[in-house]
């Protein structure tokens, strides 16, 4: 429902835009859903006082339509909060109690000015409080937005810090991995493995597989992928941790490992690793 008259909102913010700022600043102080742990109350008055302003110059235009150019202004300013306030660890509560708090004060002076013309009030009510609404859910969006972004990187990096890559020997690389792998992981795998391939110009890479719990078909043919990609790179690989459990579930599912050098353990793996180098290990009473 559109108000059959001009809207009273430009007018209200520019007559009244300190008054408003005030009120929405102490509404928000003593509001239960304000962390001052997360969000410092200098920054608080700060985001307010851009978004107040923002709100003035869109509303100049007089059309209290949200997605119209008039108001870009204001979309930007509530994107730059909500993704400040995800990174802060606000919850969607909090970062959207920036905008409904707003209502108050601007209601408040609305019934002031309007109190003589009850019709024209209600409409000028429920057209503020629709474009509100809208203000309060385009924050929930980005801000949902901003979280599934930053909880993408987390897991990204949680994954390249699981799957490091080691240089155990000059030209032998090491690829120890733990857990489940997937195609995402692989990804970071074969990654990590042709930059530290590049860094260190390493003929050999040991991927180790003794702490994944399972190989299927879909783990056999990530492993084959990422040896061929370390073999175009000039890297040959030697797969270890290939346990009985692990050796029958490979030759059940018909997997062809012909072609990719297998050891049952880490230390064999690096034993071959040595002797292609030309190098060999001994105790001193050898030596």
């Amino acid at each position: 429902m559109k108000p059959s008259r001009k809207p009273e909102l430009p007018g209200i913010l520019e007559r009244h835009e300190n008054e408003i700022l005030n009120e929405w600043i102490q509404g928000q102080l003593s509001s239960a859903t304000l962390r001052g742990d997360r969000l410092a109350e200098g920054e608080m008055r700060e985001q307010s006082r851009q978004l107040l302003a923002a709100l003035r110059a869109g509303a100049r235009e007089g059309e209290l339509d949200f997605e119209g150019t008039a108001w870009a202004q204001t979309r930007e300013a509530l994107t730059r909060i909500s993704r400040s306030r995800a990174q802060q660890g606000s919850s969607p509560s909090e970062t959207a109690m920036l905008v409904f708090s707003l209502k108050q004060p601007l209601f408040g002076k609305l019934r002031k000015e309007l109190e003589s013309d009850p019709l024209k009030l209600a409409e000028e009510l429920w057209s503020t409080t629709l474009f509100l609404d809208k203000l309060g859910l385009y924050t929930t969006e980005v801000y949902q937005k901003s979280r599934d972004e930053i909880i993408a990187r987390q897991q990204r990096e949680l994954l390249e810090l699981s799957t490091p890559v080691v240089q155990l020997w000059q030209g032998v690389l090491a690829v120890p991995l733990i857990g489940t792998l997937d195609s995402e992981r692989t990804q970071v795998v074969m990654e990590s493995l042709l930059q530290k391939i590049v860094e260190t110009s390493a003929p050999l890479a040991i991927i180790d597989i003794t702490g994944v719990p399972t190989v299927d078909t879909l783990v056999a043919q990530h492993l084959l992928k990422t040896v061929a990609a370390a073999r175009l790179m000039g890297a040959d690989c030697i797969i270890s941790g290939i346990r009985p459990q692990i050796a029958q579930t490979i030759v059940h599912l018909g997997v062809d490992l012909a072609d990719v050098l297998t050891k049952a353990t880490l230390a064999d793996a690096f034993q071959i690793a040595l002797k292609r180098m030309g190098l060999a290990v001994q105790t001193k009473a050898q030596a």
